[in-house]
């Protein structure tokens, strides 16, 4: 699969090739999805507590005798009823990790990459070579790639400078390879990458084992 290359000034310089073996298969969405909310849950901390009728302070005399006052007998003023009180079948403290097979979670990924291929939202520049942080100039530059509403910016290397002036523009996000992610590569519109950020991408792929899991059966 073959994608414009293009220039800082958003010109079209020559083109790319993408591998067919990760940006050209079809896109498993079953797979993704399911990568999808493996990630949202693994980023709950499950801290969430509430107290039960024995942890709550206070309570321990009964707050009246148990027959003749014409009102319902009671315990304990720490009962779930009062106010103050318990709470019953309460969240607590627990762990949200889902385990998710590295090959299914490579081929998520693969998919992700490809379903933005082929819908012509992945732009690769030659390069970002800004000399300093300035917003305004990271701005030009999206705009004049058409990289907009929302763009996920693949950095090969940690970039202070890309960053920086990238930070303070809605709807931008730099992440470098390594961090690659579906949720990300799912939120935002655009992806755009380097040649260096591109054969980064690819290299990760050379390192993961044969696919034992089909990249069909999306719909």
């Amino acid at each position: 699969m073959q994608v414009p290359l293009y220039n800082q000034q958003g010109q079209e310089i020559s083109q790319i090739e993408l591998r067919d073996d990760i940006f050209g298969i079809k896109p498993n969405v079953a797979v993704m999805h399911q990568a999808y909310l493996r990630q949202m849950a693994n980023a709950r901390q499950g801290t969430h507590d509430s107290k039960t009728r024995g942890q709550v302070r206070g309570g321990g005399k009964k707050p009246w005798k148990q027959k003749g006052t014409g009102r319902a007998r009671q315990g304990t003023t720490r009962a779930p009823q009062w106010k103050g009180g318990g709470v019953v079948f309460g969240p607590h403290p627990r762990s949200y990790e889902q385990k998710m097979p590295r090959k299914m979670r490579h081929l998520a990924l693969k998919s992700a990459l490809a379903a933005k291929a082929q819908e012509n939202q992945i732009k690769v520049i030659d390069e970002i070579t800004l000399e300093s942080a300035k917003t305004r100039e990271m701005k030009d530059i999206l705009e004049r790639l058409s990289a907009r509403p929302s763009v996920l910016i693949l950095m090969p290397e940690a970039n202070t400078i890309l960053a920086k002036s990238a930070s303070n523009l809605p709807k931008v996000k730099t992440l470098r390879t390594g961090y690659l992610n579906v949720r990300d590569l799912l939120s935002y519109e655009y992806v755009l990458m380097s040649k260096a950020a591109l054969s980064a991408v690819e290299s990760f792929f050379d390192s993961v084992p044969t696919r034992a899991v089909s990249s069909g059966g999306g719909k």
